[in-house]
């Protein structure tokens, strides 16, 4: 199974302090990096401020973005003042060596094209930068694999898409979740109090184990089906489901609904 996830723009509206904030957008983007999920959309809601979604989206970014190139993406911003309270996401992309003697043929790192003495070079981190002859613009994040080691580095850039192990999330935003639908060709399972039990719908997971699948949040005072009103029931390929039925008159914390969420789909996608 392919995961992708639709949060809402208000996301923070219930979290009092900038550090709540912040330390919550951790946790959803580490969720979203354990369990593999390819990208995260942002979508406009009501409730929802210009504010906390830029905030969202500058911290998930920041947080897949390898801290080796940290500080040539992202300047010191109001936005981004408890970055050293973040959790890393320890993905495969993060982890690698600073060493570039110790860099292999076929090996793959993220980069960043950068400007310098009348041509265009990549950033991967080293003490030095690295030729680059492709179409991508100055600042632009690329992703690279070597084609030789030291002492003569060489580069082609790839596509994420021909990475075989996980390499991060993107963050895509959206006007609203009508405009997410209907540009997703897959599967959706909408997550709602009032959807079916989870444990009643073991065949349809056998179904989409091996689909991209489209996981919708609502909002901490509207649900999806608030959000969406009678179009919710003309969504194809589309479920509502209850994962915590046991937790039906209390709230879940958007941040323990995706861990928990995610957690559950991927125990029974594999069953």
């Amino acid at each position: 199974m392919k995961l992708s996830i639709a949060i809402p723009d208000s996301s923070l509206m219930e979290e009092p302090s900038p550090l709540g904030q912040a330390l919550k957008i951790s946790d959803i983007g580490r969720a979203c990096a354990v369990f593999k999920v390819n990208t995260i959309y942002l979508y406009h809601e009501a409730d929802g401020r210009d504010r906390d979604r830029s905030l969202l989206r500058t911290t998930l970014r920041y947080l897949e973005t390898p801290q080796y190139l940290r500080r040539t993406m992202y300047r010191k911003t109001e936005e981004l003042r408890f970055a050293g309270s973040l959790s890393p996401l320890k993905i495969p992309s993060h982890v690698q060596t600073p060493d570039p003697t110790k860099v292999k043929p076929g090996d793959i790192r993220d980069g960043v094209v950068v400007f310098a003495r009348g041509q265009k070079y990549v950033d991967v981190g080293f003490d030095k930068f690295i030729p680059y002859h492709g179409p991508e613009d100055e600042g632009k994040r690329i992703t690279v694999q070597f084609k030789e080691g030291p002492p003569n580095l060489s580069i082609k850039q790839i596509r994420r898409d021909e990475i075989k192990q996980y390499w991060g999330y993107e963050v895509k935003e959206a006007s609203s979740l009508s405009n997410v639908l209907s540009n997703w060709n897959s599967f959706v399972i909408f997550t709602s109090r009032k959807g079916k039990l989870i444990h009643k719908t073991q065949k349809y997971f056998q179904e989409i184990s091996d689909a991209e699948v489209l996981v919708v949040f609502g909002s901490p005072k509207r649900g999806v089906h608030e959000i969406l009103g009678r179009a919710l029931g003309n969504v194809p390929k589309s479920q509502i489901l209850n994962f915590f039925p046991d937790q039906a008159t209390q709230t879940v914390r958007l941040e323990e609904a995706i861990l928990g969420t995610l957690a559950i789909l991927n125990i029974l996608s594999r069953n």
